[in-house]
């Protein structure tokens, strides 16, 4: 079986030319299995969300090729790829319709990419089922408009709405980041219960060290808009968050000594 996700020689530059030219990756590339809980771990402005931003259509990269489940996604549109990528960002609010219940913003996302009005499908039931299993209340508030609810909850129901039309790929960005430590912990596990049970090709992008080794298959570090490297296996889990920020900050200096050199 092939890659789910297969991303190859990936190049953008913002405001070419320009004063303010911003070379944002840098020959990215990635191969993804499918089912794989992929963790990409950078510090801010190493092109991480801007990666995810390009797999999903919101930017176009100048070159390279993004193929899912072996089709290419060439210069499909983000709303064309919506039918087949599901994505949860970091502010809690940019998932959800505030004005409509939790019913309506549920149904909203089945119907994500398809031809169809908004409708209540037959899934009242299993919404109660799965909202339940979250543990945080939602199942007795269907019919609570969103806006009143706290932003784990917000976000909680974020994550199981990008998976109510059964994406072949779910991008997280930084999707706990703005939230209180116990209900970032709270998503986190119910985020890798329900990619799991799924089997869904994930990638998570985040800048804390703990969550990079704890979840995922495999921990990949982003430097200067390219892969450095990365961790899987016992490899992976004999490593410490110290022994993570050590060989970060010893291969980025080094990278930034070669591009010196070669500049």
């Amino acid at each position: 079986m092939g890659a789910a996700l297969d991303i190859a020689d990936l190049e953008l530059t913002f405001n070419r030319g320009d004063i303010n030219e911003s070379r944002a990756l840098r020959g990215f590339s990635l191969a993804v299995e499918p089912g794989e809980f992929v963790v990409l771990v950078g510090v801010n402005g190493e092109g991480d969300s801007t990666l995810l931003n390009v797999i999903a259509g919101v930017h176009h990269a100048d070159s390279g090729h993004i193929r899912l489940g072996g089709a290419d996604l060439g210069d499909l549109p983000d709303y064309r790829r919506a039918r087949r990528i599901g994505r949860v960002h970091q502010d809690p609010m940019a998932g959800t319709a505030a004005a409509l219940t939790v019913a309506d913003n549920l149904a909203l996302a089945a119907t994500r990419g398809k031809r169809r009005r908004l409708h209540r499908p037959r899934g009242t039931a299993a919404w109660e089922r799965e909202l339940a299993q979250l543990k945080m209340g939602l199942d007795q508030r269907l019919g609570a408009r969103v806006g009143a609810l706290s932003g784990g909850q917000r976000q909680a129901l974020s994550v199981l709405m990008a998976l109510q039309a059964d994406p072949e790929l779910l991008l997280l960005d930084e999707h706990t980041a703005a939230l209180d430590p116990g209900a970032a912990a709270r998503i986190l596990e119910v985020t890798d219960r329900l990619v799991r049970e799924r089997g869904i090709t994930t990638l998570m992008v985040t800048h804390n060290m703990t969550q990079a080794l704890e979840f995922g298959d495999r921990t990949v570090f982003l430097h200067q808009g390219a892969a450095l490297f990365e961790l899987a296996g016992d490899e992976r889990r004999r490593t410490t968050v110290a022994d993570l920020i050590d060989r970060f900050h010893t291969l980025a200096h080094d990278a930034l000594s070669d591009r010196a050199v070669l500049g």
